[in-house]
């Protein structure tokens, strides 16, 4: 693992610790919690952190193609000390083809989970969220890989360190045959999660949020109050079906969703 990158002294300030994330992308080194450097930060500190990193990040040229959901597991909520989840952006060159490498030393400390994606055909009107609502909005689904990350050090974080972090993304991977909803039963579609051909993680819908279109239903309702509502042809990777596991050089991991099919993703070797 990379060495912590280490602060002389603590720091406090929205772009301080945005700058200090940036950098561990460009150096390789993870840094110290940001709760640690910062006690009194808030949920909302950690957010404006995550905006001011997207704001430098598309002024640079990238292009945010939809949103991550995160802590959409009850007993993980807990663990945090909240009582829902978050939320990150997904950015277009975060995506990986199915079935290719990861470049060696692309990430940190990388982990993987499956989840159910969502192709948006429109953007749901945050005004009347139903279930109906949300399904409209949905052109089709797709299984996917998340493959998570951390810039905080050891992955010892809180709700600000992970929240601050654009909920610890990394990138994503997604399946490449759409399945329109009505093909679908999202609360009970098991899912089976492999690392170089062994069962690693198990999971169903119901371990999100109860089903993956409340947790949609939640990302829209939130990113519409903070003026970023979703729009045709996002991405929606709902939150994790089962635990994440971590994953090093050399590994290949493939997710398969009752309903959706499969998804699968090397981690190429240092000196391949």
């Amino acid at each position: 693992m990379a060495s912590q990158l280490v602060l002389d002294q603590p720091v406090g300030g929205i772009e301080a610790h945005a700058e200090r994330l940036r950098a561990c992308y460009a150096d390789g080194r993870p840094m110290p919690p940001i709760r640690e450097a910062w006690p009194e930060a808030t949920i909302a500190d950690a957010y404006a952190i995550q905006a001011a990193n997207t704001a430098f990040w598309e002024a640079e040229g990238r292009s945010v193609v939809g949103a991550k959901i995160g802590l959409t597991a009850r007993a993980v909520q807990a663990q945090l000390g909240v009582d829902q989840p978050d939320f990150g952006q997904l950015f277009a060159d975060m995506a990986i083809n199915d079935g290719d490498t990861v470049a060696p030393g692309r990430l940190l400390q990388p982990k993987v989970e499956a989840e159910v994606a969502f192709v948006l055909g429109r953007t749901p009107d945050p005004a009347r969220l139903t279930t109906a609502e949300l399904i409209d909005s949905v052109a089709y689904a797709l299984p996917a890989i998340e493959i998570v990350d951390s810039r905080i050090a050891d992955w010892k974080i809180g709700i600000v360190d992970t929240v601050a972090d654009n909920a610890s993304s990394g990138l994503f991977v997604l399946g490449t045959s759409p399945v329109p909803l009505a093909a679908l039963d999202l609360r009970l579609c098991g899912m089976v999660l492999e690392k170089n051909g062994e069962q690693v993680s198990f999971g169903a819908g119901a371990a999100c949020l109860g089903n993956p279109l409340h947790a949609l239903g939640w990302l829209a309702a939130k990113l519409a109050e903070v003026g970023r509502p979703l729009a045709r042809g996002d991405v929606v990777l709902s939150g994790a079906l089962g635990p994440m596991v971590a994953v090093a050089p050399g590994d290949t991991v493939e997710a398969r969703i009752a309903g959706l099919g499969t998804v699968r993703v090397r981690f190429g070797k240092e000196d391949a």
